[in-house]
């Protein structure tokens, strides 16, 4: 985790934007020694931060790194407590496992954990995620909201939401949702949620959210079985995208999201994710554990479960399943 004294630091030139800040300044806004200030603006250089340091000016960040790392997302970030404690690693086996493991601890709520590599991603039903390294997003999120078990599944709704609305934003792309947790561009997959929870009978203790997003991959770096499903922010747009700009787009929408969800409920989540969601008015095929369901997709409901009415006219709920479009 980074220390206190490098998030003020990067806060700093994060409020300065073009300016230059003098070591005196740093020292006496971070409460340390010019010499210390000096230290951590080597470390930041080490890292592949491209510094400028001029007699009389200061200090001037003028090239990041490209990374993910913690302090590639501080410099810029403007959220109070989403993403505000980076656990960074540049591979794990699985980002949600650490989370998990952080979340026991402890951890202050927003804590996120980024790799630049999963070599043992996990998707939905224990399926395999792809999540080559440097190129896509790779991260778990730690909540720890006061609301009953049953509303837990409303928190990946509201995750794809803040995710699709920072894609819409960085890459000017219309992202849509595909229920529960899969958002697409152009009918591929580009995103997908897994919501997991720390629990009791009757009371959350943590939520761990993990999202995988292809940002970019060129189509090569696909397995031959995901070419025609998968795709990615960088083929859709041609362009590279900056993961950590992304990275925190997301997080400020997030933040906000999820503090009008805790003032106000679900609905004005419900509303902005119906506005996003592919399925509304098609005629989808919901495969779950014991059966399959035909019928038009009429919504989901005030706690977020899929409504399907089959050719009868009964309104099937649909808590979990596959959907097919």
């Amino acid at each position: 985790m980074q220390s206190e004294l490098r998030k003020q630091l990067l806060d700093a030139f994060t409020n300065a934007g073009e300016s230059y800040l003098s070591g005196q300044y740093l020292a006496e806004l971070i409460g340390c020694s010019r010499t210390a200030v000096w230290k951590h603006m080597e470390e930041l250089r080490k890292e592949g931060f491209e510094l400028e340091a001029v007699r009389k000016k200061g200090y001037r960040i003028i090239k990041t790194t490209e990374k993910v790392t913690a302090d590639e997302i501080m410099l810029g970030l403007t959220t109070s407590f989403i993403g505000r404690n980076i656990h960074y690693e540049e591979s794990v086996e699985s980002t949600q496992k650490i989370a998990h493991r952080l979340a026991s601890q402890g951890v202050p709520e927003g804590t996120v954990v980024i790799a630049d590599e999963q070599k043992s991603g996990k998707g939905r039903m224990n399926r395999n995620w792809h999540s080559p390294k440097y190129t896509g997003i790779w991260m778990s999120l730690i909540l720890k909201p006061n609301i009953p078990l049953t509303k837990a599944p409303q928190l990946t709704l509201l995750t794809a939401v803040a995710v699709v609305q920072g894609i819409e934003e960085i890459t000017g792309l219309i992202p849509e949702i595909k229920w529960p947790n899969d958002i697409l561009i152009a009918g591929k997959k580009v995103t997908g949620i897994l919501t997991e929870l720390q629990a009791e009978a009757d009371q959350i203790h943590s939520i761990i959210i993990g999202i995988g997003i292809n940002v970019n991959q060129k189509q090569e770096d696909f397995p031959l079985e995901l070419q025609e499903k998968a795709s990615s922010l960088f083929i859709e747009t041609g362009k590279t995208i900056s993961r950590a700009e992304l990275i925190r787009c997301i997080f400020m929408h997030f933040e906000k999201l999820y503090t009008l969800y805790l003032e106000k409920g679900f609905m004005p989540i419900k509303l902005l994710w119906e506005g996003y969601a592919v399925s509304i008015g098609k005629i989808i095929k919901a495969r779950t554990l014991t059966d399959v369901i035909e019928g038009e997709a009429l919504g989901i409901t005030d706690e977020g479960v899929l409504k399907i009415e089959d050719q009868s006219g009964f309104v099937h709920q649909v808590y979990s399943a596959d959907i097919e479009l």
